[in-house]
Parts: structure tokens; sequence; C-alpha cells
């Protein structure tokens, strides 16, 4: 048995993509178990960008089983456009498996999550507005359909019925909103219940059985630990577990069976919509940084907020998840600084923090401890072998992992998957 678990350490954007494709080189199966279509991964193949949403990073191998989990935010609409897309590109799609009993995400989904966060003013939590987590809303209140009720006609009929009652009487009541037609809804998602069919399956079932076979599993997160609905910045969070817990309920695995966690950390930090950011540069700084790496959003186009990397959250990371390697992405996009930072500590009202606060108000009041590091001012992304880093960038990993108490395991120097470092030879 040898599964694996790839899970963001900060607010997400980390370079998930790109390790999970590295890795998926090793697996006979790459699955997806929480976020939707609201998370983008772009894999770099041959000079190629493959833009990813909802399709686990497994389908640019050829003969890997892509699984969409339980936990999935479900859209049909989405994952059709990128299958379409991946086949025009002559990507075979015949590994393609989707969870029975995934919630679909519908287009009143989409256009509540949008008018709700408008509603919200000043307060909005700057959704995608992608529908996932009123997707999870209905879950919760035992009004979700899931795609065994979608891929059964008489079923979804009656279930998108009720539903539709129930959001178009809110939509009017709430936002003054024109309904949403029900019989134009059905027909345009039956048609997607056709083509989708003959990929549903038990994937709970097929999972386990093919670990219990032997086959090398990867678990691939979407967003990050600090957009945990439970473990994050709450409220400006995603609505499901990134946290490297997440595949146990998202994917239908029991702990015991999952073997390593790896843990994607960027070299500097982003995040994107509200909340406290504590190492957040509003400067020249953060600019670079943002135009260096090309911060902006997979799904949305949105520029990410940007600052230096912050150890804190790391090591918070580290300590929910298990961590047992780091895989650190995008250093290259350090190469031309002069100088770099590194958040080791918090500072509230002069006292030296040991955890990350809970409280908003507090984190968003704290006082980055920084360490000062000088650039290595060269070109790394032609590196191939740890020893031949510049000293001063290895010296930057490895304070990272003193601090962080996380082993380096992967360093990545470029988006191609040959600009690649490894020095764990055990994670599968």
């Amino acid at each position: 048995m040898s599964t694996v678990v790839v899970t963001g350490t900060q607010w997400g954007d980390e370079g998930k993509g790109k390790i999970v494709d590295y890795l998926a080189q090793q697996a006979d199966i790459v699955v997806r178990h929480q976020g939707g279509s609201n998370a983008g991964h772009t894999v770099v193949v041959d000079g190629q960008d493959y833009k990813l949403r909802l399709m686990p990073s497994g389908i640019l191998y050829k003969g890997s089983l892509c699984i969409v989990g339980n936990g999935v935010a479900f859209d049909p609409k989405i994952m059709l456009e990128e299958m379409d897309g991946l086949a025009k590109r002559g990507i075979d799609l015949s590994g393609i498996r989707i969870s029975n009993r995934a919630h679909v995400v519908l287009p009143y989904h989409c256009l509540m999550d949008g008018l709700g966060d408008e509603a919200r003013g000043k307060n909005k939590v700057g959704t995608t507005h992608r529908g996932i987590g009123p997707c999870y809303v209905d879950r919760d209140n035992r009004i979700g359909i899931r795609v065994c009720d979608f891929i059964d006609k008489e079923e979804f009929a009656k279930r998108l019925k009720e539903n539709l009652e129930i959001k178009n009487r809110e939509l009017k009541l709430l936002y003054d909103h024109e309904p949403l037609d029900y019989d134009q809804m059905l027909e345009e998602y039956n048609g997607y219940a056709d083509r989708l069919r003959p990929y549903v399956c038990d994937t709970i079932a097929l999972l386990n059985d093919e670990i219990d076979k032997g086959k090398k599993v990867l678990f691939e997160g979407a967003q990050a630990t600090m957009l945990d609905i439970d473990y994050g910045t709450y409220p400006y969070v995603t609505a499901s577990h990134p946290v490297a817990g997440g595949p146990t309920v998202g994917a239908g695995v029991a702990p015991k069976k999952i073997d390593k966690v790896v843990g994607i950390v960027k070299a500097y930090c982003t995040r994107v919509g509200e909340g406290p950011f504590p190492t957040e540069q509003l400067n020249a700084i953060g600019d670079k940084i943002r135009e260096e790496g090309h911060e902006y959003g997979v799904v949305t186009g949105r520029p990410r907020r940007t600052g230096w990397l912050d150890a804190c959250v790391v090591r918070y990371a580290g300590l929910l998840s298990g961590i047992d390697y780091m895989a650190v992405t995008r250093l290259d996009i350090l190469d031309s600084f002069d100088e770099i930072k590194m958040c080791v500590g918090y500072k509230y009202k002069g006292e030296l923090l040991n955890e990350i606060p809970a409280s908003l108000k507090i984190l968003a009041d704290v006082e980055p401890v920084y360490e000062t590091f000088e650039g290595w001012k060269t070109d790394i992304t032609k590196v191939r072998k740890y020893e031949d880093l510049p000293e001063k960038a290895k010296k930057y990993l490895e304070r990272m992992a003193e601090v962080t108490n996380i082993k380096l395991g992967i360093v990545s120097v470029g988006p191609n998957r040959d600009e690649t470092i490894v020095l764990a030879k055990d994670i599968f």
C-alpha cells in the first residue's frame, strides 16, 4: 500500500498542480476529494499550460485512474467543458470516475453565491461565485442533489422541482431577483447527465479495492490549510477541508490507509479575497512579487495579494496535517531580490505568540517577526541537484525547514516538470 496526500500549507495557489503532476508520474490513481471549480491548478507539460479546475491532475498521464470523490462540489457543466477541452488536445478521458455520492452544483447555487456575497457589502468574503458554499449548505441542510440523483432522470426531475420552488422564493424575497426556469434547467442538465453517466460509479468501493491491491494513490487537495472551514481564517475561508484529514471523509478512505503527507509551500505568500494576511506587502515589494510570479487567479484572473513567506502558518499546517515533507515551490521567483524576508513568529501587544490566533481581530493586529536573508541574485531554473543551488538559497530553505519543523522533500525551480529537485526518495 502506498498512499500520499498533497495539501496546501498557506492560503492556496502554492503550486500544488505542478507537484501533484510530478508525483502523479509514480501514481496509479489520482483523487480529488474536496472543493470544486473555484480551485484552479496550472500544470505545464512541454511548454503547454493545462488549467484544471475539477479534473484530477493525473488526467495528463495515460492509464491513470482519475477519481472525483464524494467530497467534491461537482459542477457537471464545468466538468464537461474541461473534458471537451482536454479531448481536443488529445488527452485520453477513459480513466475518469465520478463519485455517485458527490453533490451537484446547479445554476441557483452560483447565482445565490454571488448575490449573497455582494449583499454583505464591506463584509463580503470574496467568493469566486462558483456556487461551492451554497452547494455544501444544501448538503448540510439535507436538500442537496447528489450525482446518483442527477443521473436518474425521474429522481432528478422531482428533486430539482422541489428545490427550485424553494430557491425561487428565496431569490424573490431576499434579492428581488426573477425566478429561474425549471424546464430550461431540467433539459440542459439532463443533457449533461446523459454524457456523464458512463463515468459515474461507487468510487469508495473502487478506491478501497485498488488500495488493498497495492495500487499507488495520490490524493490531490484544492485550496489550502488557511482556507479550511474549521482551521483557516474563518469566515474568509473555503467551504471544505483541505487539510490532510480531508480524504478520509471526502474520498471514503480510513485514516490508517494514509501513508504520507506532502505539504506544498510557496517560497513567499499570496492570498485571494478578504481576510487578514500578516506578511502582506502593500508596496513595491508586493508589486514585484506579483509581477515576477504572475500572481493572478487561474479561475478568476484577479490579482492576488502578495507578501513574504509566513513560516508560522506553514508550521501550523504541519501540526494539523502531520506533514512528512514540504515541497517548496516558486523559489525561482525570488531570484532577482536583493534581500528576502521570512516571518518566524508573531508579536501581539509585545508578547510573542506560540500559536495562530483564532480571533481575526488579533491576527489582523499581530506584528510579524522577520528574519532577513541575502538574495542569491542568480537564475536557478537550470539547477537539478540540491547541492548545486546557491548557498544563500540553501540557507533560506534550511531555515524554513528548521522553523516549521518539516523536512525538505522537493524544491521546484520552475513551472515545468523537469524543473524539479527531489531530496526525498521515499514519498511513494
